[in-house]
């Protein structure tokens, strides 16, 4: 679908399988160029979702990213080693000890 043009410097690791990814470049391209397209699951229906606008607005590439849910794929820059995962539903609430 996608092609890279540089060639990758790092790596990430999506639900536990590592991929190829460049460091800088946003989480949304790097999952991209390496075939994936489904990024969460909506909470309703558990239709797939992936990235469409890839500037922020749509919030269609939703994922859990090292243990923040909620993240914005397209807005996270990629570093050696992150670590993601999709996002199944909606995300947890944790009620303010406060």
């Amino acid at each position: 679908m996608f092609r890279r043009t540089d060639p990758p410097d790092c790596t990430i690791v999506w639900e536990g399988r590592e991929l190829p990814a460049r460091a800088g470049e946003s989480l949304a391209v790097a999952l991209l160029a390496a075939g994936i397209t489904t990024f969460r699951e909506t909470p309703v229906t558990g239709a797939a979702r992936g990235p469409l606008c890839l500037m922020g607005a749509c919030f269609d590439c939703l994922v859990q990213v090292e243990e923040a849910q909620n993240m914005q794929a397209c807005l996270v820059p990629v570093t050696p080693g992150l670590r993601a995962q999709m996002q199944h539903g909606a995300r947890g609430f944790v009620e303010d000890a406060a």
